[in-house]
């Protein structure tokens, strides 16, 4: 079966569909991780979008039981430039496109992904509509003019829990605000003897703390972190109450309770390459990284923060620490799920604070 993608500026890409029918409108975006589809696919973090990889095969190794990152997928689209039919792994239950079909996902395949890639890092990401259905251009390019913006504070509604959660642990108690938290999050909290309260997004300070919890995590989630302002003023008021931990989107809504700003990247930073140096040792490390905004730098010079790491390849806010509080954050993801596990020490760095 023939599938279209179609971008908001009219271009149109024509491959072969996998995976379910119909039509789905989203951001569309780029992946550069080798390996790890299925946790991408289960990052709460894309909600909302059209995800590339930059990859030229996927789905060799099938999906698994174990690298679920959440318990349903929340893209709208998956495009790669060629899907295995038969995967190889001991570890398979399915294929992608027997779990893209399960899930209601529109896959496509056999599109020049490269030629994609370099449009959405010249031009910027852009809204585009994933279909398996017959019409014109025009009909789709109207189609995703009149669609509801893709950001929205609906983005982490959609993925928050809808209540209160409790995961033993002999240790201190944390209570994480779940923004859309990766299930690796939880497991390398846990690992540590930490006992975990996972909050909905919308908890407030009172409600925190009548957990009596040792400290607070910050998840990561999907979309602008402006969009959620009662999480941010949840943050303010905790700062210097407990030790805290952002990462990805909990770094920026950090960085917003200190009263620095964000601004949209170009085309974000999605894939398990990205170089980040800290600049306390001069180490680089290899990070995980999938977000679309950043907090800008000129924003926290005034701010009792320090920033501890810079990204490499564009020289953006990838760290910081509060001068006086224990409070610091990472743009990229300690947990990986998937990439590389050298940053797992940021969890040792928090428990140390507790």
């Amino acid at each position: 079966m023939k599938g279209y993608l179609v971008l908001a500026d009219g271009t149109v890409y024509e491959g072969t569909a996998f995976g379910a029918v119909g039509e789905a409108i989203g951001e569309v975006v780029f992946n550069t991780g080798m390996t790890g589809y299925q946790e991408i696919l289960t990052d709460p973090s894309y909600c909302g979008q059209i995800v590339t990889m930059t990859y030229p095969l996927i789905g060799n190794y099938g999906i698994n039981q174990d690298d679920f990152e959440a318990s349903r997928s929340y893209v709208r689209g998956f495009i790669v430039r060629e899907t295995c039919t038969y995967p190889s792994n001991w570890r398979a239950k399915e294929t992608l496109d027997a779990y893209l079909y399960r899930h209601r996902i529109i896959g496509l395949a056999g599109i020049d992904t490269r030629a994609l890639t370099k449009k959405l890092r010249q031009h910027g990401v852009m809204q585009g509509l994933i279909t398996t259905l017959p019409g014109t251009v025009a009909e789709m390019v109207a189609k995703i003019k009149q669609a509801p913006p893709v950001f929205g504070p609906q983005l982490v509604q959609t993925v928050t829990t809808p209540e209160p959660y409790t995961i033993p642990g002999p240790g201190p108690r944390v209570v994480v605000m779940d923004f859309g938290a990766k299930a690796n999050i939880l497991r390398s909290l846990n690992k540590l003897g930490l006992e975990l309260v996972v909050v909905p997004a919308h908890a407030t300070a009172d409600e925190i703390m009548a957990y009596r919890p040792a400290g607070l995590m910050l998840s990561n989630g999907p979309g602008d972190p402006t969009d959620v302002p009662l999480a941010i003023n949840t943050v303010r008021q905790l700062l210097g109450e407990l030790p805290i931990f952002g990462i990805c989107l909990g770094h920026q809504i950090i960085g917003l309770a200190l009263g620095g700003s964000t601004y949209k990247l170009k085309f974000g930073h999605r894939g398990a390459n990205h170089p980040v140096q800290d600049l306390h040792s001069g180490r680089v490390y290899i990070t995980s990284q999938n977000h679309g905004f950043a907090l800008a730098a000129n924003s926290l010079q005034q701010l009792p923060v320090e920033i501890t790491h810079l990204n490499l390849n564009d020289g953006t806010v990838e760290g910081l620490r509060h001068k006086e509080l224990p409070v610091f954050s990472v743009q990229y993801h300690p947990e990986a799920a998937p990439g590389p596990e050298d940053n797992e020490y940021l969890f040792q760095q928090f428990l140390q604070l507790l």
